[in-house]
């Protein structure tokens, strides 16, 4: 079992990882950061080989995947979370309007709705 985290470079992110290497430490369990980019345009894999190598540092068995596969986020995650038969996933949530989320949909609810597993969805 693994605990499965969306990470992308923003605030949200960082306290989603954050929180996660946290739940990993306390539940003596793997982590498997996800990067999915929808469009092709992947982060830039130093930065996500130094984010796994921050982890390792703190103890925390982590494996990092870059995602590029032409899904919307959501489905990458479950997608992953289903494969690992994950015991959590962890999501960084920001503030939205009514309007962004009706035009936009929403990453968060897809992913709260649909998740094999529980989700914890951290605030930064």
């Amino acid at each position: 079992m693994a605990i499965v985290v969306g990470y992308i470079p923003t605030k949200e992110g960082a306290a989603a990882l954050t929180r996660a290497g946290e739940e990993a430490l306390l539940r003596k369990t793997d982590l498997v950061v996800i990067n999915s980019n929808r469009d092709g345009a992947g982060e830039d894999s130093e930065e996500l080989s130094k984010l796994g190598e921050d982890l390792k540092a703190q103890g925390v068995t982590v494996t990092v995947r870059q995602l590029i596969r032409g899904n919307e986020p959501a489905e990458d995650l479950i997608a992953v979370a289903d494969e690992l038969d994950a015991e959590l996933i962890v999501i960084g949530l920001r503030r939205r309007t009514p309007v962004g989320k009706l035009i936009l949909g929403s990453n968060a609810q897809r992913i709260l709705l649909d998740a094999p597993c529980p989700v914890l969805a951290v605030k930064s």
